[in-house]
């Protein structure tokens, strides 16, 4: 007897913060917990405890979020924190990231998996270059949806007009990006003004509030938008389980459905089945979506290995050893033509060389691209060519997320090197529309 399991519509949104250095961020960041009362009361305390130190008559909300001593120390933003709290409406994880540029490949880790993307503007300031660049990784990262946080409205008194002087710079920067959801917020985080409660110094906007538009907003595609794949992490093999001829496929469906019937081919080897059958929680299920974690059956008694792909036939992934990616380099040591790395794509780990770097970004320039550099330095995003010495099923980046990215290593120590997307990231033109 078979079932199907039917997932809930998404409850969890995942965010990431971003913004130079003095815009308020991390402020705007307290106000948030704190007014969505979602701060205990010891935390509050303590922030507390340490402003009235500083000889401040009201807690210092940025506190909440900087949590390294040296952060605290120099009031500015350096490791990604991860922040965790619900509403009635929603739940939510915060990657509260880095302004300063030397902390770009920071804010890359803490975006790769974002939903949506709050940047934020000093309304004195506008649109500056950390802003540009804020948004280009929001871009390079497919972060479909994009909240412009005006901040400090107060400061400007609260004029209208200097917020859609500072929309409108910033939508044609995002549309040259190819970003097309941006929905912008005028705020005040100090004050609290259109962060959780709404300002009635700006009754000229009636657009929602920060939390509000968090609340609402899709959370992500819907499973059935994309191909499904399924990358095996681990083979039950018979005599390891319930059955002494039980042979499964266990991973999490990184997206799409299977479906019990669904023809499929298991890359890179090429060879194909039928799915026999899905079991879930122990549970027999007739169809599986991603993100579930899943056990796979097939028809045929095949040769599969960890870091093989399950993948819909009609609908299978390219074979290839040569792959052109646009990629953030995270180490302190440069990445140049010649150097042999490990890449790890999903559960697969194969060897490789770096065959050419064609051009790297300039973010202060807009989107300028540099031909040919001699290497990539830390923090530098570009574009590389790579040979790999197995064949590898992939997806672009654009297509899938999970199943077109891919991280290089040190084959020497295990470090983590550089931060690939399969594909060009960005609309090809050499600087963006202004």
């Amino acid at each position: 007897m078979t079932a199907t399991v039917e997932i809930p519509a998404a409850t969890l949104l995942r965010f990431a913060t971003a913004g130079s250095v003095d815009d308020g961020k991390s402020t705007l960041v307290g106000r948030l917990l704190h007014d969505s009362k979602s701060v205990l009361a010891d935390q509050l305390e303590a922030v507390e405890h340490a402003s009235r130190r500083r000889g401040l008559a009201d807690p210092d909300l940025a506190l909440l979020t900087d949590g390294l001593r040296a952060e605290r120390e120099q009031g500015i933003t350096i490791d990604v924190a991860h922040r965790y709290f619900a509403t009635p409406a929603r739940r939510f994880i915060l990657a509260d990231t880095p302004g300063h540029v030397q902390y770009t490949r920071n804010m890359v880790t803490g975006a790769s998996t974002a939903d949506l993307t709050v940047i934020l503007v000093d309304a004195r300031n506008g649109v500056v270059e950390q802003t540009r660049r804020h948004a280009a990784v929001a871009a390079l990262l497919r972060v479909p949806h994009c909240v412009l946080a005006v901040n400090k409205m107060d400061l400007v008194d609260h004029a209208e007009a200097v917020f859609r002087a500072i929309t409108e710079e910033f939508a044609a920067y995002a549309a040259s990006l190819g970003v097309r959801d941006v929905t912008a917020i005028p705020v005040s985080a100090l004050t609290g003004e259109n962060v959780v409660d709404r300002s009635a110094a700006m009754d000229w906007y009636d657009g929602p509030t920060v939390l509000q538009h968090l609340e609402r907003v899709p959370a992500g595609p819907a499973p059935t938008e994309a191909p499904a794949r399924f990358p095996v992490q681990y083979v039950i093999r018979p005599g390891t389980a319930r059955h002494p001829d039980y042979r499964g496929y266990a991973g999490r469906i990184a997206s799409g459905v299977l479906r019990v019937g669904d023809p499929v081919t298991v890359l890179p080897s090429g060879a194909t089945s039928t799915v026999s059958g899905i079991d879930a929680l122990g549970t027999s299920v007739e169809q599986a979506s991603a993100p579930q974690s899943v056990t796979v059956l097939l028809a045929d008694d095949l040769d599969i290995s960890r870091g093989d792909l399950i993948a819909p036939t009609a609908g299978a992934p390219a074979i290839t050893h040569d792959i052109r990616a646009t990629v953030c380099h995270l180490h302190e040591r440069p990445l140049r033509e010649g150097d042999r790395v490990l890449l790890k794509h999903g559960s697969r780990t194969v060897r490789a060389v770096v065959r050419q770097l064609p051009h790297r970004v300039d973010l202060s320039e807009g989107l300028a691209r540099e031909p040919d550099p001699a290497a990539l330095d830390v923090n530098d995003i570009g574009a590389v060519v790579l040979r790999t010495a197995e064949p590898l099923p992939l997806d672009t980046y654009a297509e899938s997320r999970l199943t077109g990215s891919f991280i290089l290593i040190d084959p020497e120590d295990g470090s983590t090197l550089t931060a690939g997307m399969v594909g060009e990231a960005f609309p090809p033109h050499d600087t963006p529309a202004s």
